[in-house]
C-alpha cells in the first residue's frame, strides 16, 4: 500500500502525533511478547518475512528517514541493518535478498527490540526540534508500521501453519460456531458520476488521490460477505474443477499449485488461525482467497466483483472504525455479520475488486526515496478494499486502496458480490 505525497500537509498536532507514534509502536512489540526467537526467526515462503524482520524494518524507515535525514550527528544503532532491512528502495542500495530474510538467525530478538527501543528514544528526545517534514515522516512511519502489523500476523500465520502440530500463536476460547446465513439482500448503488479519492483533511497514502469522477452503471452490491457455508457450496458443486469459471491464468495457477479449497481450510471441517485448529464457522466470511478465486466464485453465482468505484461510492456512508477489526494484540480470526443493512464494509477480510491497481488520473508520484513506496507498483496487482480482522483500527479509509498480485492467498482476502442491473 501507498505513500503520503510531499504536497500533503500535516494534520495532527503535536499531542497527538506523540500519541500514534506512541501507541503504534507499543502495538507491534505487543503483537510478538509471546513469540520467542525461533518464531521471530521464522520465514515460510518469499512473499512473507519474519516477524523479527518486519519489527527491524519499520525502524529501519524511522532511523533512516527521519534521525538520519534530520538530525545532525545522529549515528545509526549499526550501519550493517541499513543492507539487512532495506525492503525495496533502490536508492537507498543495496540490501539482503528478500527471500533469505529468514537465514537471519541474528541479530536476535532480543537485539531488535533493543534496537527499537534506541530509535524510539532518539525520536522522543528530538521531536520537539525536528522540522515539519519530520513530523510529516514520523506519522507515514506509523501508518507505514500498521501495514506492517498486519503482514506481521499474516506472516506468523502461515509460518504456524507449517508446523503439523498447529501450534496457535494466541490460545483463546473459541466462539461458538454460528448458524447458517440468511440469503444475501441486494443495495442498490449509485448511478452515474460519482466523486471518489482522497481529496486531503487528513493522511492519506498517495495512490488514494487524487479526488476524480468515476461513472458508475447501473449496478447493486451485496448486504454482506461471502461466508464459508456458501463457499463450501461452491466446492462442493466442483467450483475447483470447472475450467469455464476460470480466468486462463487462475485455473493455471490453481492446477499447477493443486488449490482446491482456501488456503488453512482441511477437508474434515476446520480451519487454522492465529488461536488454533478450530471447525469452520458457517456464516464467518471466507478467507485467504486469491482474486482469481473471487472471480471463478462471483461467476459460479451468477454475479461479479464490484469496481472500486462502486465499493468506494457504496462505502462511502461506512464509519471505517467500525467492524472486527485489530485494537490489541491477540487473536484475531474473521467474524459473522451482525446486523441489517449494508454490512462488514471495514474489517473481517479485504475485499478483493475486479479493478486493476493502477494510477487515478493526475496521480504523480512523490519526490526522494519514500517516493518508491508506491507508485512503481502500478502493475499486475488488483485493488482490495475496506479492512481486515488484522487491520489496526484507524489505519484504514473509504478510499484506502490495497493491493496484491492475483494468485497470493495468505492475507485475510475475502469478497463481497456486485451484479449488473
Amino acid at each position: 500500500m501507498g505513500q503520503q505525497s510531499n504536497t500533503t500537509p500535516f494534520f495532527l498536532g503535536a499531542k497527538q502525533k506523540a500519541d500514534l507514534f506512541v501507541t503504534t509502536r507499543e502495538l507491534t512489540c505487543n503483537l510478538v511478547a509471546r513469540l520467542s526467537d525461533a518464531d521471530a526467526t521464522l520465514q515460510s515462503m518469499p512473499d512473507a518475512s519474519p516477524a523479527k524482520w518486519h519489527l527491524a524494518h519499520t525502524t529501519w524507515f524511522l532511523e533512516t528517514f527521519v534521525l538520519r535525514d534530520f538530525v545532525v550527528g545522529y549515528e545509526t544503532f549499526d550501519p550493517a541493518y541499513a543492507y539487512l532491512f532495506n525492503s525495496y528502495y533502490e536508492t537507498e542500495g543495496d540490501r539482503h535478498a528478500r527471500a533469505r530474510r529468514g537465514m537471519l538467525a541474528r541479530p536476535a530478538l532480543a537485539d531488535i527490540l533493543a534496537y527499537r527501543a534506541h530509535v524510539d528514544t532518539a525520536i522522543m528526545a528530538t521531536r520537539p526540534a525536528l522540522p515539519d517534514r519530520a513530523g510529516d515522516l514520523i506519522e507515514l512511519g506509523c501508518h507505514h508500521e500498521a501495514q506492517h502489523q498486519e503482514l506481521l500476523l499474516t506472516d506468523i500465520l502461515h509460518a504456524f501453519a507449517q508446523n503439523p502440530m498447529m501450534p496457535p500463536v494466541w490460545p483463546h476460547p473459541r466462539d461458538m460456531p454460528a448458524p447458517v446465513p440468511v440469503p444475501v439482500e441486494w443495495i442498490e448503488g449509485r448511478r452515474g458520476m460519482v466523486e471518489i479519492g482522497h481529496a486531503g483533511g487528513g493522511f492519506a497514502f498517495d495512490c488514494e488521490g487524487p479526488r476524480h469522477g468515476a461513472f458508475l452503471s447501473p449496478h447493486a452490491i451485496a448486504d454482506r460477505l461471502v461466508t464459508n457455508h456458501e463457499w463450501q457450496d461452491f466446492v462442493d458443486d466442483g467450483g475447483y474443477r470447472r475450467p469455464e469459471l476460470w480466468l486462463s491464468d487462475g485455473w493455471a495457477c490453481m492446477q499447477a499449485n493443486a488449490v482446491d479449497m482456501p488456503l488453512y481450510w482441511h477437508a474434515d471441517g476446520t480451519a487454522f488461525a492465529l488461536d488454533g485448529l478450530h471447525a469452520r464457522h458457517p456464516a464467518a466470511p471466507v478467507a485467504h482467497i486469491s482474486f482469481y478465486e473471487a472471480d471463478a466464485y462471483a461467476r459460479w453465482a451468477g454475479a461479479r466483483l464490484p469496481t472500486e468505484a462502486e465499493w468506494e461510492s457504496a462505502a462511502a456512508v461506512t464509519d471505517p472504525l467500525s467492524g472486527n477489526q485489530l485494537d490489541v494484540a491477540g487473536p484475531v480470526r474473521p467474524r459473522a455479520a451482525k446486523g441489517t443493512g449494508l454490512r462488514q464494509m471495514f474489517g473481517d477480510v479485504w475485499q478483493w475488486t475486479g479493478s486493476s491497481f493502477l494510477p487515478y488520473p493526475g496521480f504523480k508520484t512523490a519526490g526522494g526515496a519514500v517516493g518508491e513506496y508506491n507508485g512503481k507498483f502500478m502493475s499486475g496487482q488488483m485493488v482490495l478494499r475496506g479492512a481486515s480482522c488484522a487491520t489496526p483500527r484507524g489505519s484504514s479509509r473509504v478510499t484506502t486502496r490495497n493491493f496484491f498480485p492475483p494468485h497470493t492467498r495468505w492475507q485475510f482476502a475475502g469478497l463481497r458480490l456486485a451484479k449488473d442491473l
